[in-house]
């Protein structure tokens, strides 16, 4: 069995406290949604830390942003059809 294509990208970097939460509460709504997931450290990659380095975590929904800071719940659920 293949896991499910990352949907969901989650954008952060080590030590950060909000990350840490961002990444179960994204874990637990892919879970429902059946949808992949996979984490980003903006760190590593020049690009990435220019944009996103001051607002992570970054959540990413089919590779648009989608919220930062917290997971907007709600909205996240909205978008992926469950309720």
């Amino acid at each position: 069995m293949t896991e499910p294509a990352a949907r969901l990208e989650l954008l952060t970097r080590a030590g950060c406290h909000l990350c840490v939460t961002a990444a179960e509460t994204l874990g637990r709504i892919a879970a429902e949604a059946g949808v992949g997931t996979r984490e980003v450290d903006v760190d590593a990659d020049p690009e990435l830390q220019a944009e996103y380095g001051d607002r992570v975590p970054v959540v990413l929904l089919d590779g648009r942003e989608h919220s930062y800071f917290t997971v907007d719940v709600p909205r996240l659920r909205r978008d992926l059809g469950i309720s």
